[in-house]
């Protein structure tokens, strides 16, 4: 009896630490893509992610993985908290691997970068033969949680933590849309040596890196709009010498502005292309998504194209 009762801790004890491991990782990835949903979905579209579904699908994933961390956490639910979270291993590595040749080398843009106390933390895990490595032990460790658990039971216990998570989610959500409306712009950036308000009219900051195709392409398409009236103030994120010749390639009526640290301040971003639409001197929409039809959809529907 000893000895079974000796047998059943070790197994016990195993399924706590493969289960607490996974959900550090469940918890990390899962709340950053409820809480900054739309910088997930940048990231998930560089990914190859349509960017149609984009925001849609970092949502879901995020709620996904919150959940599966409740329930890993959880014993009487840890072995539904395993089978989720090695499903969406599973898919994880399927989709890489389907994609594997235009993504090797690129950040899976799993996980978040964190800026505090003045230091920079980034989580990058590029797409490789390493990428696999690292999620195959993940999975490994899911099996190990799930198969020593007790087995499941209360799904309508389940079902309402799930509700809990999503509930959650519709609240982040909500509350990062409404900052991202309203918040005032500097005065004023400096435009060939000189100051340029940003107070008065429609104005699209645009934040570009010059040697990005993406960024080519969607200047390119930008700069077909009618844009009316509007103003565009182009901020480039690197490279700044080889940002007129961008202007010039594309033929985007813009003025350009390195005032890159003055703007993300105020306006931060995951990465470009990316825009921020200013009446006035306050910001209207935050725009993430570049891949055509966007952003001529959102902006004819902000009144910034006619």
């Amino acid at each position: 009896m000893e000895a079974m009762d000796q047998g059943t801790s070790w197994k016990t004890t195993l399924s706590w630490v493969c289960a607490i491991l996974l959900v550090l990782v469940f918890v990390l990835s899962g709340l950053w893509k409820l809480t900054d949903a739309h910088g997930a979905a940048v990231r998930m579209a560089e990914m190859r992610v349509p960017q149609s579904l984009s925001l849609a699908a970092a949502i879901g994933f995020g709620i996904a993985e919150t959940f599966a961390a409740v329930l890993l956490l959880v014993p009487r639910f840890r072995r539904w908290g395993a089978w989720l979270g090695g499903a969406m291993l599973v898919a994880f590595m399927a989709f890489i691997g389907i994609n594997y040749s235009a993504l090797r080398g690129a950040d899976c843009s799993c996980f978040p970068s964190f800026h505090m106390f003045g230091l920079s933390i980034d989580f990058k895990r590029a797409v490789g033969p390493n990428f696999f490595i690292g999620d195959g032990i993940m999975l490994l460790l899911a099996v190990v949680a799930g198969k020593w658990a007790k087995p499941a039971r209360s799904m309508r216990t389940a079902m309402a933590i799930l509700g809990a998570v999503a509930l959650f989610a519709a609240g982040s959500y909500g509350v990062a849309a409404m900052r991202q409306t309203g918040t005032k712009a500097p005065d004023a950036v400096t435009v060939n040596g000189k100051p340029y308000s940003l107070q008065d009219g429609q104005i699209l900051i645009f934040y570009f890196d010059p040697e990005c195709l993406h960024c080519l392409d969607a200047a390119k398409r930008m700069s077909k709009l009618n844009w009316g009236d509007t103003r565009i103030v182009a901020v480039p994120i690197n490279t700044p010498q080889f940002a007129q010749g961008f202007i010039d390639d594309t033929h985007l009526k813009a003025v350009i502005s390195n005032d890159l640290r003055q703007l993300t301040k105020i306006f931060p971003f995951v990465s470009a292309p990316a825009g921020v639409a200013l009446v006035n001197g306050r910001e209207k929409m935050a725009l993430t998504q570049f891949e055509d039809p966007e952003p001529a959809d959102t902006l004819k529907k902000i009144g910034f194209i006619n």
